[in-house]
């Protein structure tokens, strides 16, 4: 009851100030992936890129305002901050203060967009009733038309969910742990069924309203960014190898847009759980998403990433290198005539350079320099090909040779302290290149 009227007794600033850091460790790095224009009487817009979180690798601040609805929560999840054992202070916004909130930012231009999630309050469908709310006064009495990501709760009834989807531009429901073991073990109060369950509606929805709006134009659209989920890593046991494999048919069956990674921070005690003094294994999370990335846009399945054999990403080498560093007998490859499909597979070449080399080899044959000037990471791709017949000079292509020169000079990425993430290694000419998607 004494918390109850604290609470009430809450400025919406000190509010803000609770439910926007409890809200920092949920991960979704992402363009809007939406395009909407402004119109006459309405207010925002929403672009299909560049609406994101965090900070853009070359700086750039692309902000949404990222908060739950409330931190007060019905769960005992093991690994949370938020959950309903550990003494933390508790706030929850109204809908309309929530909705009055973002537009306020939104009119001084401190955001572009909401990012909305929360704890349950009561219950799951108490909770999304008031998520509804807010992104109802948002959208129709504000006439909104900013880019809206929304967490969907898991146990929700359908009717609810779906009302949601009309409303925001993406949504996401979270796996949280890789396992139903681990999911047992942690998070007893939460069930695989009731995340997965909102999942399927969410991709048959989403199918079902692209059928509509071939008929019907001016049809209301369902999510039409689409869905993502985000696992922790580090707080269970699972493998690499479990993880990726569970995350490629998480793509395949549910037709996710992006699964987010984000490493565990110790931030409360447990008996299940690693010790405070644990570091985040940053660096695990660095290279589950760089393998994310090969098997999105270079055609890798997860299981010629890993094995049961070998679980886990080399520390010392990005998985693609791993990967080409462990099938010499394939290189090298000569550019000038190897096919697309294994363009995408030789390390140092992205998405980009491999559309650049194919277009260019069509109007000449290509050398070294000419790859150097395509923004090639020659550095990594010399290993592995051939131009004109030659490999480059210096170079020796014998299997421990390559993984010498490959490692020497790396060190492993040290556990930093706890911060937003960043897909690229520090080093500035990695970061350039990896900004590229030259992998």
């Amino acid at each position: 009851m004494q918390n109850k009227r604290k609470e009430q007794e809450m400025t919406i600033a000190e509010k803000l100030e609770i439910l926007t850091d409890a809200a920092k460790y949920d991960v979704a790095c992402t363009s809007s992936g939406v395009d909407r224009g402004g119109r006459k009487g309405k207010i925002g817009s929403a672009t299909a890129v560049g609406i994101c979180h965090t900070f853009a690798a070359d700086g750039r601040c692309i902000s949404l305002l990222k908060v739950l609805l409330s931190n007060a929560c019905a769960y005992d999840c093991a690994y949370c901050q938020n959950r309903r054992s550990n003494d933390i202070r508790r706030a929850s916004f109204a809908p309309r203060e929530l909705a009055d909130l973002t537009i306020g930012f939104y009119r001084r231009n401190y955001i572009e967009g909401l990012f909305l999630s929360s704890g349950v309050l009561k219950n799951p469908d108490y909770t999304t009733e008031l998520m509804i709310e807010a992104l109802r006064i948002l959208r129709e009495e504000y006439g909104f038309l900013g880019y809206i990501h929304a967490k969907a709760i898991p146990g929700a009834d359908p009717a609810l969910t779906e009302r949601l989807g009309y409303l925001a531009d993406r949504m996401s429901v979270n796996i949280e742990l890789p396992s139903r073991v681990s999911l047992r073990l942690l998070a007893p109060d939460k069930k695989a069924d009731q995340i997965f369950s909102p999942m399927e509606q969410i991709r048959d929805g989403m199918e079902e309203n692209r059928a509509a709006l071939v008929k019907y134009r001016r049809a209301p659209k369902f999510v039409p960014a689409g869905q993502s989920t985000q696992m922790i890593i580090g707080a269970s046991g699972e493998t690499d190898y479990q993880i990726l494999s569970l995350s490629a048919g998480l793509y395949k069956k549910y037709k996710l847009k992006r699964v987010f990674f984000s490493a565990y921070i110790p931030v409360v005690e447990g008996k299940n759980l690693p010790s405070l003094d644990t570091k985040p294994p940053l660096l695990r999370e660095h290279r589950l998403y760089q393998a994310d990335w090969l098997l999105r846009f270079y055609g890798f399945d997860a299981g010629e990433l890993l094995s049961e054999k070998t679980p886990n990403f080399n520390p010392y080498l990005d998985p693609k290198c791993n990967w080409a560093v462990n099938h010499m007998e394939l290189f090298p490859l000569e550019i000038n005539r190897c096919p697309y499909e294994m363009l995408l597979r030789i390390p140092g070449i992205g998405v980009r350079g491999a559309g650049k080399i194919y277009r260019a080899r069509k109007m000449s044959a290509l050398d070294f320099e000419d790859l150097r000037r395509m923004g090639i990471v020659l550095k990594r791709a010399k290993f592995f090909i051939t131009c004109k017949g030659k490999t480059m000079p210096g170079v020796d292509l014998r299997p421990q040779a390559v993984l010498k020169s490959l490692v020497s000079g790396k060190e492993v990425i040290p556990a930093l302290a706890p911060r937003q993430l960043s897909l690229f290694e520090p080093s500035p000419e990695d970061l350039a290149k990896s900004i590229l998607g030259q992998l």
